[in-house]
């Protein structure tokens, strides 16, 4: 490997970990509004894909989710461990994954238009609904109608605007440090 091939890797490496870190940071400030808090993991997850692509912003988020499944407390309200993974929540934290990975996709295959990434980000966050939905409805006992009522209504706007904060940020970030724009 040459030298600058050991450099980029080193590069890709240290910014996924940094992502990571970011989302370990932020996954455990939330908001408690009932049985699923407000959190800012969603838009840490959007900036990680828009910034890194779909492959290394999806390892950042898998990385997270591994940090906090063997009990460090970096999930919603300082928790962590895998039981927080089988909780009532659990549904949204596998759902990161997904929707990383959608997310990820319309970003990059449009990389110049914000409509299509906005229109992805928004099906990765209606995927990323449905898994905690689904799961917060078997695992609390509540039918469809309060698991969306508990867990999708609450958000839908703040997530939204997560999104859009994403794009701006990430746009802004991938202009200003060009090395990025060749992950």
């Amino acid at each position: 490997m040459t030298s600058s091939g050991t450099t980029s890797k080193a590069f890709s490496i240290t910014s996924i970990a940094l992502m990571a870190a970011v989302l370990c940071i932020l996954g455990p400030l939330t908001i408690p509004v009932g049985p699923v808090p407000i959190t800012l993991v969603p838009l840490a997850i959007f900036l990680s894909v828009y910034i890194l692509g779909t492959k290394r912003g999806t390892i950042a988020v898998i990385l997270y989710l591994l940090i906090g499944a063997v009990g460090v407390p970096v999930f919603s309200g300082f928790a962590g461990g895998f039981g927080k993974i089988a909780g009532p929540t659990g549904g949204y934290l596998l759902g990161y994954i997904f929707a990383a990975l959608i997310a990820g996709w319309f970003i990059h295959r449009f990389n110049d238009n914000v409509v299509i990434q906005f229109l992805g980000m928004l099906l990765g966050l209606i995927v990323l609904y449905a898994f905690g939905t689904a799961w917060l409805s078997i695992s609390a006992g509540m039918d469809i109608k309060a698991a969306i009522a508990a867990g999708v209504l609450p958000f839908v706007v703040f997530d939204i605007a997560k999104i859009i904060i994403a794009i701006l940020l990430g746009r802004t970030i991938k202009r200003r440090v060009p090395s990025l724009s060749q992950m």
